[in-house]
């Protein structure tokens, strides 16, 4: 019986790590044209993802790709 648990609660494990990935995204607020970022796609009408909607695996390398990014060069 164990022989059988352990590999399935691995498999579990895992499985919850992959959906726990987050996104990250740079956001410019097309009234203040201030950029941020968020870990969610926005939804609002007045929050625009910039750098053709690039999607980043960390906050890091989102911090790193906002400074590339002109619209959001302040």
């Amino acid at each position: 019986m164990k022989k059988f648990l352990i590999p399935a609660a691995v498999a579990v494990i895992m499985t919850g790590a992959a959906y726990a990935q987050t996104e990250f995204y740079v956001v410019q607020d097309t009234s203040t044209k201030k950029c941020t970022i968020v870990d969610k796609k926005p939804t609002i009408a007045t929050t625009v993802v910039v750098g053709d909607g690039k999607v980043f695996k960390s906050r890091t390398a989102a911090e790193t790709g906002m400074k590339t990014m002109k619209v959001c060069a302040n």
